[in-house]
């Protein structure tokens, strides 16, 4: 428990950093427009506001996945941070299409651009320093498994990339003093905002829709297939709920026919250290006991247990566990 506390602790200080050093680069970057009159800086700073807006969703909605379970949240809390990334997928989205309109509206309505390598400067420091949050929210979020922390974090990232191409627009346009490149940079930068938002919400809302998350699947088979005794004859049938940090898996096992109830009990036990092992003691296990003559054809030939007195057939090669077969009804009909 104290370990969890300590991991909910981390992440919320991560965000206030996040959020601390967000608000300073929106100040430096409305300086910047405010000196500059570009609209190209202009998108930077508005995006600015998006990360300060979401910044803020991010840590409220880490302080309520904090919470524990209760009767009325059997799952806990964690949701909430997809929630989190789906309103920060919109806001993106919003800033990437103000951005597009400013953009097209200044084609018609050009403004003079003034002090542009002040601009740049303070630019290129704020994408600087969104990176270095960016990973490091990425980071961390990956290591605590926490949906709200990466979507922040490359959200960051993906401004800092914008801000490298909006830097090297600027410069261009510093050079040559041609006008309408400014809102060229608008249009650009704003589409490319725009669909880092649709990509947000589209995973976030496969999360919330519970979706299979094939890589989670794939990443578990290989650990099962690696370290599975031959007492698990088989492990099929297996969903898998993602909420915040936590997974919440039901699966059933298979194991030979004759066993007494405490001798399942072990085997269900081996199974659930191994699981929380490999995902730091955040996962919930419900498994479902099968005996290996449940489908009255025994599994002899597949069942590298080698002190079976109760074999029919000669073993030949234990069964690897596939994702069809881990995640299918193990030949139920």
């Amino acid at each position: 428990m104290e370990k969890q506390i300590d991991e909910e602790a981390l992440k919320q200080k991560v965000q206030k950093y996040i959020v601390t050093i967000s608000c300073l680069i929106l100040i430096g970057k409305f300086i910047a427009y405010y000196i500059t009159q570009s609209v190209g800086v202009l998108t930077d700073a508005l995006e600015s506001i998006v990360n300060v807006v979401a910044g803020f969703i991010s840590l409220g909605s880490l302080r309520w996945s904090a919470l524990p379970k209760d009767e009325h949240h059997p799952f806990g809390h964690g949701k909430i941070e997809l929630i989190s990334a789906s309103i920060e997928g919109i806001l993106i989205s919003i800033a990437g299409a103000m951005i597009i309109y400013e953009g097209i509206m200044r084609l018609f309505s050009p403004v003079e651009v003034m002090h542009l390598d002040i601009g740049i400067y303070i630019v290129a420091f704020s994408g600087l320093l969104n990176y270095l949050m960016g990973w490091y929210s990425i980071r961390i979020g990956k290591r605590y498994n926490s949906m709200a922390l990466i979507a922040g974090g490359k959200h960051l990232q993906s401004d800092t990339y914008s801000t490298i191409g909006l830097v090297a627009g600027l410069v261009v346009l510093y050079l040559t003093q041609i006008v309408w490149i400014d809102s060229l940079l608008a249009l650009l930068f704003g589409g490319l905002i725009a669909g880092t938002g649709i990509s947000i919400l589209r995973k976030t809302i496969a999360n919330l829709l519970d979706a299979a998350d094939e890589q989670l699947l794939n990443d578990l088979v290989q650990t099962l297939n690696e370290k599975r005794p031959p007492e698990w004859i088989d492990i099929h049938n297996t969903r898998i709920i993602k909420s915040g940090s936590y997974l919440y898996i039901d699966c059933d096992l298979t194991i030979p026919w004759y066993y007494t109830i405490e001798e399942g009990h072990q085997e269900a036990a081996k199974l659930q250290d191994l699981l929380r092992d490999k995902y730091a003691n955040k996962v919930q296990l419900t498994i479902h006991l099968d005996p290996c003559n449940i489908f009255d054809k025994l599994k002899c030939n597949t069942c590298a247990l080698q002190h079976c007195k109760y074999r029919r057939e000669a073993f030949t090669e234990q069964e690897t566990i596939s994702l069809t077969s881990f995640t299918g009804a193990g030949g139920e009909v």
